[in-house]
């Protein structure tokens, strides 16, 4: 099993024969699909890509709220704020359960969030993209939390036990935030005109971000062939953004929307749609702090980090008060 992951991955990957005893037995359970947990060993090297991925994700989770909360107070009836508010606070959770997740691998969510703040660690690219109509709330729970669902479904099989187990309930409560967009893209689609164009253009704004989601192709991807085979992934890159395009073109055809890709089409042998690649250099420029929203995000994080000190000072010492109170009752008890 393994050799055959070594071999379709390409290079990066260790050999049996280039691993310790520890590394061979830990990967035997990998690839017998047991659960890594916590006090498992585990080579380094897998404990820091989890802390990568796993903080990155949790972080998307938080800075993903800013853009669609930014709509709560301007939804156009009630209903739809009760909606969005409650979606909101199910990104606020989902982010709680991924932040748990990763402090058992040995790394505080005080320190996640001080890389994030200084460029030591990423969020999804997707969150530098302003939301300028209601329209565009519809598109990032339709392509958005579409595109997120693709990548996390399979995560629910993850190697790592407490990352997995976490997936199963986002994965539940983001199927519905993928259906709420769709609703909303359905009720514009079918109203007015300026209302079905509105939804086209949060579409053609959308669209190729929301392939960027995946991640670079698998010849430029760098972590990708040493995840797959200690199965920290599960698909690669390409493959899920294909099975997101096949999903999705109908899903637009049905709401009388067009893709903005003139060389999209389907061939009828395969069942797969050809498509155009994303501009991978507008990828990266993002990533590197130059999307249209960077700075108002992290400037965003930042402050609700400088205004939660007192949050964080109190508890600290109210934790430290009861350790103090239960030293003293367990002397006294001696």
């Amino acid at each position: 099993m393994y050799a055959q992951m070594v071999k379709s991955t390409g290079k990066g990957v260790k050999t049996r024969d280039d691993m310790t005893e520890e590394e061979r037995h830990f990967q035997d359970k990998v690839d017998a699909d047991i659960k890594i947990e916590p006090r498992d060993w585990m080579p380094e090297e897998y404990r820091k890509t989890l802390i990568r991925q796993i903080g990155q994700h949790a972080h998307s989770e938080i800075v993903g709220q800013l853009p669609e909360g930014n709509w709560i107070t301007r939804a156009p009836t009630l209903e739809r704020k009760a909606i969005l508010l409650a979606k909101v606070q199910d990104e606020a959770g989902h982010g709680l359960y991924l932040y748990c997740a990763a402090e058992t691998l040995g790394i505080s969510r005080d320190e996640m969030t001080e890389m994030l703040l200084s460029g030591r660690m990423k969020y999804s690219s997707i969150f530098n993209y302003p939301t300028l109509t209601w329209a565009d709330i519809g598109a990032v729970g339709w392509l958005v939390d579409g595109a997120a669902i693709m990548n996390q479904v399979p995560l629910q099989r993850t190697s790592y036990g407490p990352y997995s187990r976490a997936m199963i309930r986002i994965c539940k409560e983001e199927s519905f935030h993928q259906r709420q967009g769709y609703d909303i893209m359905m009720k514009m689609a079918q109203g007015s005109p300026a209302q079905k164009r509105m939804a086209q253009d949060a579409l053609n704004r959308f669209w190729y971000p929301s392939l960027m989601m995946f991640g670079p192709s698998d010849k430029e991807s760098v972590h990708s062939a040493q995840s797959m085979a200690w199965k920290i992934k599960i698909n690669t890159n390409d493959e899920l953004r294909q099975k997101f395009v096949d999903q999705t073109v109908p899903q637009a055809e049905y709401l009388g929307l067009t893709i903005p890709d003139d060389k999209l089409k389907l061939n009828e042998e395969t069942g797969h749609y050809a498509f155009s690649e994303p501009d991978w250099t507008e990828f990266f420029n993002v990533l590197k702090g130059n999307g249209p929203c960077n700075n108002e995000r992290l400037e965003a994080r930042q402050k609700a980090w400088e205004d939660g000190q007192w949050v964080r000072d109190g508890m600290l010492a109210h934790a430290r008060k009861k350790a103090a109170r239960a030293g003293a009752a367990q002397m006294a008890a001696e």
